[in-house]
């Protein structure tokens, strides 16, 4: 009776132990609610804030300056997390703040501002995709963007789509980070007649590189448009035929579209949806 009384009590300090050890455990490893996390909706894995409500990009703020401001900043509230914590899937360093012109702070993404959508109802809404043509839902990976933005060639002129001179935004692409893409007319449907076989013009005009999966874009172009072709061997990306570039003057600035005016309009252009195929 004795070792029945004697084994129960080991047995009841073992399994105090167990429950005081996992305690420590679970003191030690809290599980932390993330600031910024990774969704699935409709439009594929989006980034998401408070709630799980979708959050966007939009193309007039390219060169990484936030230009929804007024009424637009009440349909399209600003996403501010000062050093958010973020999930699994997403890097820290891909986030920063920026002050606004209106003095508030905002968080960017890969340099783009942050924004919610007013009419998004609950988590997993993306009513916001594609509004007015310049509104994007977030999402990590994607391969272009599109931006909205005065073109100003190198010889400091204002430009619009069509090459001829004038002011008003435009719609073209760039790379995830804001860096202008152009066509050069003088290519064929998915020929590059530009770069060198030893490459001495390509800081020039340098071959927008890609790998040979597409990845994501925004839901306003049509991913058919896309496809890789080899250059030179570098894997190059093209739209509606047209081989991509950058502009090597533009320094990587993003949203600079020093390009237009080189060596003069329509030889270097930007592209958008209404860009017509390239000829064979």
């Amino acid at each position: 009776m004795k070792s029945f009384v004697y084994n129960s009590r080991l047995l009841a300090i073992a399994a105090f132990m167990m429950v005081a050890l996992v305690r420590c455990k679970s003191d030690e490893n809290p599980t932390t609610a993330t600031d910024v996390a990774l969704a699935t909706t409709s439009l594929g894995n989006v980034l998401t804030g408070e709630g799980g409500k979708t959050l966007y990009f939009f193309a007039p703020d390219v060169a990484g300056d936030a230009t929804c401001s007024g009424g637009c900043k009440e349909v399209w509230p600003v996403f501010y997390k000062e050093t958010p914590t973020v999930a699994n899937g997403l890097r820290t360093s891909d986030f920063a703040t920026i002050t606004r012109a209106d003095g508030e702070k905002q968080t960017t993404y890969k340099g783009w501002p942050l924004y919610y959508y007013q009419k998004d109802a609950k988590a997993g809404d993306v009513a916001g995709e594609n509004v007015g043509n310049v509104w994007m839902v977030a999402k990590p990976n994607y391969k272009v963007m599109i931006a909205s933005r005065q073109l100003m060639g190198n010889d400091g002129k204002n430009y619009t789509f069509d090459t001829k001179e004038g002011t008003g935004n435009s719609l073209f692409l760039t790379d995830s980070l804001g860096r202008t893409l152009y066509a050069f007319a003088s290519d064929k449907n998915n020929k590059n007649n530009y770069t060198r076989t030893d490459l001495s013009n390509n800081a020039t005009w340098p071959i927008f590189e890609t790998s040979a999966t597409i990845g994501d874009i925004p839901s306003a172009l049509n991913r058919s448009d896309f496809t890789t072709i080899t250059a030179v061997g570098k894997t190059q990306l093209t739209y509606k035929g047209w081989p991509l570039y950058y502009f090597g003057a533009d320094q990587g600035q993003r949203g600079s579209t020093k390009g237009v005016s080189v060596p003069r309009p329509g030889v270097w252009p930007v592209v958008n949806t209404t860009t017509a195929v390239a000829p064979n």
